[in-house]
């Protein structure tokens, strides 16, 4: 439930970005989830912090997220608020060899604009499809690269609506990890330092890591890419495949028969088909190899 403090302050400050009992299979990349009770989209630094203090006096449960492309929301929805970076979070400054952005735009976009100012570092991000705030938070990575080898510094806002800002050694990032997972900042921008490089190379490298991924990954289906973490010493989607499950099907959730490492919607899938079909992938590989997978994909509401 919503506050009703907050629900007339969401209605009198936000008008047409505030949504009520809003569809999440709408913001999403598995496209599966119930309603959630409210969604917001904020523009701008002031209004993200003064939503968050209200909402801690409030003792509102909320959800920040950007492109959605790492979360499961249940088929019964997320009974709080979820509030999403707007386009005041989408903009991307460049200075030299520095790149400041904001938190909401995608990686692709902001690989793309690297590439477009003649800057090498970010080209492991073009086909990651989520956000700068997202890639932060989980220390997003692909073939080699990840988000620590770039990053600088991050500015934050803390549920006290208070700003901070650390450098990327302060940002304790690990293998799809980071500060962030500890604590409840919101990051609201990226400042990241690339090398400086020939733009013809870096499309050529982009072009031939999106070729790589349409060869191996399921891009065609609705999925949030790799749906678990690497185990030290092995590959989950070998494990996976190890242990029978290519193809698997729950409902209308599937490990992909291109990569065992994704779980996807075939098209008519629930929430509930995909975190029943993780559970079992995860009891199996623990049965046959006495591995346990963890998930990347957050799992929010009721499912």
């Amino acid at each position: 439930m919503i506050n009703h403090d907050l629900t007339n302050y969401l209605s009198e400050n936000f008008s047409e970005r505030v949504l009520f009992n809003e569809p999440m299979d709408r913001h999403t990349s598995f496209r599966t989830g119930g309603p959630a009770a409210c969604f917001v989209s904020v523009c701008a630094e002031e209004e993200l912090a003064d939503l968050l203090k209200r909402c801690r006096k409030a003792g509102q449960r909320y959800f920040v997220m950007g492109n959605g492309s790492n979360v499961l929301v249940g088929d019964q929805g997320y009974d709080g608020l979820i509030i999403h970076l707007g386009t005041g979070f989408e903009n991307a400054e460049v200075d030299g060899t520095v790149i400041r952005a904001g938190a909401g735009i995608l990686l692709s976009r902001l690989a793309a604009e690297a590439m477009r100012h003649g800057l090498t570092g970010l080209e492991f991000a073009s086909g990651i499809p989520g956000s700068l705030g997202g890639g932060v938070f989980m220390n997003a990575g692909a073939y080699g690269g990840e988000m620590k080898q770039v990053v600088t510094s991050v500015r934050m806002v803390a549920p006290d609506g208070t700003f901070r800002e650390l450098s990327g050694d302060e940002m304790a990032f690990g293998y799809r990890t980071s500060l962030l997972k500890q604590k409840p900042y919101v990051v609201t921008s990226v400042t990241m330092k690339l090398q400086a490089g020939d733009a013809d190379t870096i499309r050529t490298t982009m072009d031939d890591l999106a070729a790589r991924r349409r060869e191996k990954q399921p891009v065609e289906f609705p999925s949030a890419g790799s749906t678990f973490k690497r185990p030290e010493g092995y590959f989950a989607g070998k494990l996976i495949q190890d242990a029978g499950l290519r193809g698997f099907s729950v409902g209308g959730a599937e490990v992909s028969e291109k990569h065992c490492g994704f779980v996807i919607n075939k098209g008519n899938a629930t929430s509930k088909d995909v975190a029943d079909l993780i559970e079992t992938v995860q009891k199996r590989v623990k049965e046959k190899f006495d591995v346990t997978l963890e998930p990347e994909v957050i799992m929010l509401g009721e499912f």
